[in-house]
């Protein structure tokens, strides 16, 4: 059995860790000492039975077949991410300049329209989900959402960020009298 070298040692600690797999491994680990211990695993656990989890895997089948074919986060090339990529900053200075087409090199609304519909399907970069963001406030486009394809594995992190960073946000009001000029201190914390 080999891994698929699309793989990165990052997505092998976090199909340890999410699959509970009882594998010991350390950071300092390279990539292939992490790929020999999750092959010794698998010859050594072929029964496995795995929980729920974020890359639909059941058996220790399907967990070998997802490690021998290409990582599905890793679908571009570097010339493909390069396009996106540049397709996303054109989209962003329309969105900056007020969401005006003749400070673009889009003509009509199809164009850009087209070009969200094809950057969308890649949302686990970030610069997507920012214009899908930024899209959905423009009011000539009231009419259409534009929802990035976000992985599993990808929204997870987003959600554990959102949590860790306490974006929800509660105002707190706390009115004071005790002053000697009698005065209202608002004071918001």
């Amino acid at each position: 059995m080999f891994i698929h070298k699309t793989h990165s040692k990052t997505d092998l600690i976090d199909i340890i860790i999410d699959l509970d797999l009882q594998i010991k491994f350390s950071h300092q680990d390279n990539k292939k000492m992490i790929q020999d211990k999750i092959i010794d695993y698998l010859k050594n656990n072929s029964k496995i039975i795995l929980n729920d989890n974020f890359f639909n895997i059941d058996n220790c089948d399907g967990l070998v077949n997802y490690l021998k074919n290409p990582n599905p986060k890793k679908t571009l090339s570097i010339k493909e991410k390069n396009n996106v990529m540049n397709i996303c900053k054109t989209i962003i200075s329309y969105c900056k300049s007020g969401y005006n087409l003749d400070r673009t090199r889009y003509n009509t609304k199809k164009e850009l329209q087209d070009d969200m519909d094809f950057i969308k399907q890649f949302g686990d970069i970030p610069s997507v989900r920012r214009c899908c963001k930024l899209m959905n406030k423009d009011i000539k486009f009231r009419d259409v959402t534009f929802t990035p394809l976000i992985s599993p594995q990808v929204q997870k992190h987003l959600d554990q960020k959102r949590a860790a960073c306490g974006y929800e946000v509660k105002p707190i009001l706390m009115i004071k009298h005790a002053t000697p000029e009698n005065k209202i201190i608002v004071q918001f914390d």
